[in-house]
């Protein structure tokens, strides 16, 4: 996606932003100062946390940050986007090793000073993209805190979004796909790592299925992990292939950008985007 005639320059003539997108890590304050405020600011979200008996704690993280990085690559100059957060709301995991949690409140008020922080700065457009499921609750209950705090400004746009709840059905782009929802260390992300980094994945073929249950539903329920699954994973990985992987990538890919693109082509002000 081309850049939409922003420009700049480093010192010394160099021109800013030739090649790939506007990474905050990697920009001095005052270029960033200078961006117009309607630009998009980006923070990934996910978490590190055990991810069954054959993927590694980093799993949401390694993920998100591939569909991020082929997110990128179409905007350019258009859209700001900030580091990995890796630390998730995972409490619902403790009870296997390896996990790191932020507690939901702790959280919430992370994810509320991210925002801030850019409010400060004059900054009015901020999306949060999420790659793991116990974010979610909290993340929703974060861009509602922050809007009812400026409830008396019109023109911010806040806005939480997990990539694989963005509308996509992967299994129409690959029958071969059998589950219709994401699991955990299940056949999409464990297809996933087969695609982006196998040599982190263990003996997924003999991982029995896990089914997802029907706890209450239409009502939502209380749970931890241990309580769905002993071994720690939910749905069937044994069924994963890198050619999955590489479909499921490409259709979140396309999800998560035209949300971007939907966000910088906002009117800044109307209910609709």
């Amino acid at each position: 996606m081309a850049p939409r005639g922003k420009t700049g320059s480093w010192p010394h003539g160099k021109r800013l932003w030739q090649t790939g997108a506007m990474q905050l890590a990697d920009l001095p304050w005052t270029m960033i100062a200078a961006l117009p405020k309607d630009t998009p600011v980006i923070f990934p979200v996910a978490a590190l946390e055990q991810h069954g008996h054959h993927l590694p704690v980093f799993t949401d993280s390694l993920l998100l940050g591939e569909v991020v990085r082929r997110v990128t690559e179409r905007f350019e100059a258009s859209a700001l986007f900030a580091p990995l957060t890796w630390l998730g709301n995972s409490d619902h995991h403790l009870d296997f090793a390896g996990t790191l949690s932020a507690a939901p409140r702790l959280y919430l008020d992370l994810l509320n000073g991210l925002a801030e922080n850019f409010l400060r700065h004059g900054f009015r457009r901020f999306v949060f993209i999420n790659g793991h499921g116990g974010n979610d609750v909290p993340g929703r209950q974060a861009v509602f805190e922050l809007r009812q705090r400026h409830r008396e400004r019109d023109d911010v746009l806040f806005l939480f979004a997990t990539y694989w709840s963005l509308g996509a059905r992967p299994w129409e782009a690959n029958p071969a796909l059998a589950q219709r929802e994401m699991g955990h260390a299940c056949e999409w992300e464990t297809s996933m790592m087969l695609r982006l980094a196998p040599q982190l994945v263990g003996d997924y073929r003999n991982a029995p299925p896990v089914e997802f249950g029907t706890p209450f539903t239409p009502a939502a329920r209380g749970w931890i992990t241990q309580e769905r699954t002993e071994r720690g994973h939910i749905g069937q990985p044994h069924l994963a292939t890198a050619e999955k992987g590489e479909t499921l990538f490409r259709v979140f890919t396309e999800d998560v950008a035209a949300m971007i693109e939907r966000v910088i082509q906002w009117d800044g002000k109307s209910w609709n985007g």
